[in-house]
């Protein structure tokens, strides 16, 4: 069943009275419970791709349906809640918060919620013990090497349960051995959980765990190939 269809999605940015295309006529079907790796050089629009997605930017023309919400047709304010109930962002360099613990960065989405105090610890460690940190919960960031802090920002990512994860080059600012980790934790995600994941990467090691492939280039899709 397919849980995000992409039709015609076209994106353009105006500087002064030049108008600079960045994706043009994209299509894209991904089925519910896909890992789908989205591969192409600097500048061919993958970030944009994935920003269109979550409802943090809107499509020039096309349309773009997740589930059963044509998401192009949310004011900012249903999107603003939409994407919290239903995104999933994980980012290159973590963007946890310094002066809290990890347990306590995980929390954040959840206090936008009517959970208990208690719900909210339930799901908290939860999302850690999923990620392999409960015994981490008090650390800050700053005890905390670099593969644990990515997968700190999973466990936030996870806690609300969302319907789609994105991840924009999760093992980008890792070395080889945690960069693994992370792609074996989100293959985990994947298979064992049911996480639709859509993965932007420039790493083909990091592409090859995902169950499909899309490669962009100059904002246009010039290729798939199933992985698995």
């Amino acid at each position: 069943m397919a849980l995000i269809e992409l039709r015609e999605v076209t994106k353009a940015y105006r500087r002064d009275s030049v108008e600079i295309p960045v994706l043009d006529r994209v299509t894209i079907t991904v089925a519910d419970g896909e890992f789908l790796g989205l591969m192409g050089p600097s500048g061919s629009g993958k970030s944009t791709l994935l920003n269109l997605l979550a409802g943090i930017d809107h499509p020039s023309r096309g349309t773009i349906r997740i589930g059963d919400t044509d998401i192009t047709r949310l004011s900012d304010t249903a999107l603003t809640a939409w994407r919290g109930r239903h995104i999933g962002f994980i980012f290159q360099l973590y963007n946890l918060i310094p002066v809290l613990t990890a347990f306590e960065n995980v929390e954040l989405p959840l206090l936008l919620t009517r959970l208990t105090k208690k719900q909210r610890r339930d799901h908290v460690m939860t999302a850690l013990g999923i990620v392999g940190l409960t015994d981490r919960a008090k650390h800050y960031p700053r005890q905390l090497s670099g593969g644990q802090e990515q997968r700190v920002a999973i466990a936030r990512a996870i806690v609300t349960d969302p319907t789609l994860l994105l991840a924009d080059e999760p093992t980008g600012d890792l070395d080889a051995k945690s960069g693994g980790e992370i792609l074996t934790l989100l293959q985990r995600l994947n298979g064992e959980y049911k996480k639709t994941i859509i993965m932007v990467t420039h790493d083909p090691h990091a592409a090859e765990r995902a169950t499909r492939l899309l490669h962009l280039e100059k904002g246009t899709l010039i290729e798939q190939e199933r992985v698995s």
